[in-house]
């Protein structure tokens, strides 16, 4: 879904009875990689989408490999979902694709205002922690079908995850197929013959079938990403948005690795830290 983004929000399956970090004297493990400051709960640039592709797209490779995901969506799930890194949840959780608290994660949590206050979202020990838990949070029933595709077939793959409920936004595939062509990102998808396809299938549909709990039934209904996505109107600047949203130009800049002033109309924009 490109064209110049400007996302916003990202949000999972919520868990009203998750347990927060407990704020005093602990705080959420910074993303190891980032040296991010925050200065006035601005954002400090860290990571172009360029930056961003380079510093992970190994850890993206493997987890392709390792379930048939092509790489290219992961890359741009993430671009899309942090903010090329630089959202405050990647920052100070690790969080890289905005995935919320639910039955099955036993781990540490973070609390964020989003869909409602005191959202419920994973924390992690690094990045990558957080690009394996991705792999393993799409590894369920409701997205089963997606592992039959062919591990290169990004354009399925992105209109396959809304299908499946993964965003709210109905132009999400367009989003992820934008940034996958902006960035070439499918230059790290590799193509698998017959029988190393069948092989991954048995065995990624297996772990589905006999590891992964089935999913609640109030939490099948909910999406994994409710993203608000800003279209730009005509008329619209960086600044009118950045009020609009309680962000700074600056941030608005930052999270959508914007390099000119002009807006198009049309143009998406992520607008949440």
């Amino acid at each position: 879904m490109k064209l110049n983004i400007i996302v916003l929000c990202f949000a999972g399956v919520t868990l009203s009875s998750c347990n927060s970090l407990k704020m005093a004297g602990k705080k959420p493990p910074a993303a190891k990689a980032s040296g991010q400051v925050i200065s006035n709960n601005n954002l400090v640039n860290k990571y172009s989408g360029e930056a961003y592709i380079s510093r992970y797209k190994a850890i993206a490779i493997s987890e392709m490999n390792r379930s048939g995901i092509p790489a290219s969506i992961t890359l741009a799930q993430g671009l899309l979902e942090s903010g090329n890194g630089n959202s405050s949840l990647a920052r100070e959780a690790n969080n890289h694709f905005g995935i919320k608290c639910n039955s099955d994660w036993k781990g540490p949590t973070i609390l964020r205002d989003d869909d409602q206050i005191n959202d419920c979202f994973r924390v992690y020990k690094s990045p990558e922690e957080s690009f394996r838990d991705h792999t393993e949070f799409l590894k369920r029933k409701r997205y089963a079908f997606l592992f039959e595709l062919d591990k290169n077939d990004y354009k399925g793959w992105a209109n396959g995850l809304k299908q499946a409920g993964y965003a709210t936004n109905p132009r999400y595939p367009e989003l992820l197929i934008t940034l996958v062509e902006r960035y070439g990102l499918d230059q790290y998808d590799r193509k698998e013959n017959e029988v190393e396809k069948i092989k991954r299938e048995d065995r990624v549909l297996a772990e589905i079938t006999q590891n992964i709990p089935e999913e609640k039934k109030e939490e099948v209904a909910k999406p994994a990403v409710a993203m608000k996505i800003y279209e730009v109107k005509k008329g619209d600047t960086l600044y009118s948005i950045s009020k609009r949203f309680a962000l700074t130009v600056e941030d608005v800049r930052i999270l959508n690795d914007l390099r000119k002033e002009d807006l198009v109309p049309g143009q998406l924009l992520l607008v949440s830290k």
